[in-house]
């Protein structure tokens, strides 16, 4: 597999060491700039860039003809332009916050312990989130989703980092040195509380994903999801 590397930080690092190790080819490692890529030479594109960056880096890789999944957070808002601009040029789009296994069975986890709790108004939900210190974006896209999880499946109509709204799930992040990642969501009442908590003792997890990912889109058009990937492997 011929892969085209966007975003050449800690994690195109890893990806691109792992990819190796794997005996993929890293074709291209690009940080800035995606109008130099040679997406001639690529198999599928891996995005691990910036917010700024990700809308442009995932519109050029499409409009070449090159499947791409990303990684990067913090540019949703645009990704209904990008669904449809796949969609126009026949090709392969796969997002996902996180592309762990472990997070995303804790996704599952997350989406069933809402469902039961619904039910039990006495019990207050919460989340919170610690990533190292230079993560860019404050939630994580993981946190944002689970978030969401919580809200489609119980008495919750959102998310907010300082809304008082009963209706509203309370999320709160913190930035600590290098850690990889921790996701903590407590449902309590006045007697007890309920915790499910996931933690990434490495990014080697995510780096893992993300090659499955690249591995299983390639062939195939549409829009996909990581649950996609795991639902087939």
């Amino acid at each position: 597999m011929r892969i085209g590397l966007f975003g050449y930080g800690k994690m195109g690092q890893l990806i691109g060491k792992l990819a190796t190790d794997q005996g993929h080819e890293i074709v291209a490692r690009i940080d800035t700039n995606s109008e130099l890529a040679p997406y001639s030479s690529m198999d599928v594109a891996i995005d691990f860039s910036t917010p700024a960056a990700a809308f442009d880096i995932v519109k050029g890789c499409l409009e070449n003809g090159v499947p791409v999944i990303s990684g990067t957070t913090g540019w949703l808002d645009k990704k209904p332009e990008i669904e449809a601009i796949c969609k126009n040029n026949n090709g392969a789009f796969l997002y996902a916050s996180n592309f762990s296994l472990g997070v995303n069975l804790f996704f599952k986890l997350n989406r069933d312990l809402a469902n039961m709790m619904d039910k039990h108004s006495n019990y207050r939900v919460r989340l919170h989130e610690i990533h190292h210190e230079n993560k860019l974006d404050s939630p994580s896209g993981t946190a944002i989703r689970l978030a969401h999880d919580i809200a489609d499946n119980s008495r919750y109509s959102g998310w907010s980092m300082d809304s008082k709204d009963p209706k509203m799930i309370p999320v709160t992040s913190s930035r600590e040195g290098q850690a990889p990642g921790t996701h903590e969501i407590l449902w309590e009442s006045a007697d007890d509380a309920i915790q499910i908590t996931h933690t990434a003792h490495s990014r080697m997890g995510f780096a893992a994903g993300a090659i499955l990912a690249s591995e299983w889109i390639i062939g195939k058009t549409g829009l996909f999801s990581m649950q996609d990937v795991l639902e087939d492997t």
